[in-house]
C-alpha cells in the first residue's frame, strides 16, 4: 500500500470526479514535471488553473496564471508541486477554500498537513503523480 493508505478505487473516483484542478508550482519551463503534468491535465479535459506567484497573469499552456489559490476558485483538488515544507500552507488555503483533494506530487510528503486535511473531510493523496495513476489506472 501507498504512504496515502488510499487504495485504487479511491485514486479512480477522485480522477473521475474531479473537474478543476489548481497546480501550485506550475512551471514555465517545459523540463519540468509541473509544466507536463499541467499539459497533460489540460489534454484530459481538466478545468485547470495554473499556480505561481512568479508568473501570475501570463499564459502557461493555454491558460491564465493565477498568483494565488484565491484566484484559482473554484476549485475541487490542488495539486502540489512544492517542497514538502511547504505543504502546510497550501494545505490550510485548501481548507478555507474547500477543496475536495489535495493531491501532492511524488516526492512531496507532508503527515501532520495531510491530518490536517483528512480531518476537514479531504481526501488527501501523497506522494504520487495524476499522470502516472491515469496511466496504471487504465483511465480516460
Amino acid at each position: 500500500m501507498s504512504i496515502d493508505g488510499l487504495d485504487d478505487a479511491t485514486i479512480r473516483r477522485v480522477l473521475r470526479e474531479t473537474r478543476r484542478i489548481a497546480v501550485v508550482g506550475a512551471s514555465a519551463n517545459p523540463a519540468r514535471p509541473s509544466h507536463g503534468v499541467t499539459g497533460f491535465l489540460i489534454g484530459r479535459g481538466y478545468q485547470t488553473t495554473p499556480v505561481n506567484p512568479g508568473l501570475a497573469g501570463q499564459s502557461l499552456q493555454g491558460q491564465t496564471v493565477a498568483a494565488s489559490l484565491d484566484e484559482a476558485t473554484p476549485l475541487d483538488m490542488v495539486d502540489v508541486f512544492r517542497a514538502s515544507d511547504q505543504v502546510p500552507g497550501v494545505v490550510d488555503d485548501a481548507i478555507r477554500l474547500g477543496a475536495r483533494v489535495v493531491w501532492m506530487q511524488l516526492g512531496v510528503i507532508h503527515q501532520a498537513a495531510a491530518a490536517r486535511a483528512r480531518a476537514a473531510g479531504i481526501t488527501v493523496v501523497m506522494d504520487r503523480c495524476p499522470v502516472i495513476e491515469v496511466h496504471r489506472l487504465g483511465l480516460f
